[in-house]
């Protein structure tokens, strides 16, 4: 092996044993910090939906297509709507991580199920308007004063399906029957899930039906242009904006179902709450970042009842809003994410407090590291001067043959001349060999 490379493997190997120990001890460290603040976040996370056909179905899947180019497994589970899916949520019992919830759910509630020890619940902001949609058959408003259904107070005669048991629309339609004097008890509510509830509307088996939800539904769609089937005006939309403080007025743009067939013919007022995306408050917070900035894609495009980047956005909300979430909303994404891999950024991102708190901690200590690599270097040579010695005191005590000293001077010399030592060593290798010298010049006189 060439002399020069013989002394920089020796010289890192020194370097290597010398500073082993401390990397050993950042490593420990480094290790330990991730498993308790655990970077990295789970592959695979449950998206509670809603009913086969919803917008909230349509949502989910576009969310999943979002969350793969991250390598995030979305696993979406249809349930009855946004009442269930907060119960969900609240149950540990469930393996559900986000879920869909509608606005107006009250602030009783919302205390009653928290003081129950579920889990806490935070937003990740609203999302999107989820007008209030009454659909009824046109034959069954002939007997109404000017042929069309012109308020609320009519459909206490009338079959009205309202989805499932914790779909949403129930609950929400009830207040808005109560603030017309109209008593639960008097109410013909028909209990179908959505897609069974819109082949009986269609069929004439009911009178009115009850949406609430984005025009992204499959059943909106559907029964925009079903002929024989008309949309209620919500005329006093302001006044129930101003009653219920969750609703917004909203305006169903004339044209924007069908320009061609200018479809609606005229602009139909209307009610929406708002929908929101809801998180349990233990999720991992790198998976609350990433469905915030999905979040954005999705929702942040112009619609039938929002501007470009009206949604999503920090407030009507009922729930306290994420941290992660909040820190999207004020800065944007993280500075990292624009410009490395999602993974390596989230590892920084979690882990820099970390790794600071590991270098302030190393650096008092790694002070220690030159003077023991020095140690190490110069102990290579050091210890040949105690065979030196003896000989030297042997030479003056006189206890071996000067012949013999000479040849057990010669066998030091030699391994000395083997010795490799870094160059800012050299000098006091020079001086081993020097006074090895010296020692022979004793010997010669003494012989």
């Amino acid at each position: 092996m060439p002399r020069l490379l013989r002394v920089t493997l020796l010289s890192a190997r020194d370097l290597l044993v010398t500073a082993g120990p401390f990397m050993l001890i950042a490593l420990v460290l480094l290790v330990g910090a991730y498993f308790l603040l655990k970077p990295t976040p789970p592959r695979r996370v449950v998206l509670a939906t809603g009913p086969a056909f919803s917008d909230f179905e349509a949502f989910g899947k576009r969310y999943r297509e979002e969350l793969k180019r991250h390598g995030i497994e979305v696993v979406l589970r249809a349930t009855e709507g946004s009442t269930a899916n907060r119960r969900l949520l609240r149950d540990a019992g469930h393996d559900v991580d986000f879920g869909f919830m509608r606005g107006g759910t009250s602030e009783a509630v919302l205390a009653a199920e928290e003081a129950k020890g579920g889990i806490s619940l935070v937003s990740l902001g609203s999302l999107f308007y989820e007008p209030v949609w009454i659909f009824y058959r046109v034959e069954a408003a002939k007997k109404l004063p000017g042929g069309r259904l012109a308020s609320l107070v009519p459909l206490r005669d009338w079959r009205v399906n309202t989805g499932a048991r914790g779909s949403g629309p129930t609950p929400l339609l009830l207040r808005l029957l109560a603030a017309n004097g109209i008593a639960r008890d008097s109410v013909k509510l028909d209990r179908q899930e959505q897609g069974p509830g819109v082949a009986a509307f269609l069929d004439g088996s009911l009178d009115a039906l009850v949406l609430v939800s984005a025009p992204e539904g499959a059943a909106v769609q559907v029964l925009l242009r079903e002929p024989g089937i008309a949309l209620y005006a919500f005329e006093q939309a302001e006044a129930y904006s101003r009653r219920f403080p969750y609703l917004s007025t909203v305006t169903l743009p004339r044209g924007i179902v069908d320009f061609a067939s200018d479809l609606p013919p005229r602009d139909v007022p209307l009610v929406a709450p708002t929908t929101m995306l809801v998180a349990r408050d233990d999720t991992h917070p790198a998976l609350v970042q990433l469905f915030v900035q999905a979040a954005h894609r999705i929702h942040g495009e112009p619609g039938w009842f929002a501007r470009a980047r009206q949604f999503p956005r920090a407030h009507d909300s009922e729930l306290p809003l994420a941290r992660e979430a909040e820190r999207y909303y004020r800065n944007g994404p993280p500075l990292l994410q624009r410009y490395l891999p999602f993974w390596l950024a989230n590892l920084i991102d979690r882990m820099w407090v970390a790794l600071l708190s590991i270098i302030a901690l190393l650096i008092p200590l790694s002070r220690i590291v030159p003077p023991l690599y020095a140690f190490r270097v110069r102990s290579r040579i050091f210890r040949w001067y105690r065979v030196l010695r003896g000989i030297e005191q042997e030479l003056a005590d006189k206890t071996s043959p000067p012949k013999e000293l000479m040849a057990a001077l010669e066998r030091l010399e030699a391994k000395a001349e083997r010795i490799s030592v870094p160059l800012s060593y050299t000098d006091e290798l020079y001086a081993l060999r020097a006074n090895i010298g010296m020692v022979r010049e004793r010997l010669r006189q003494a012989l």
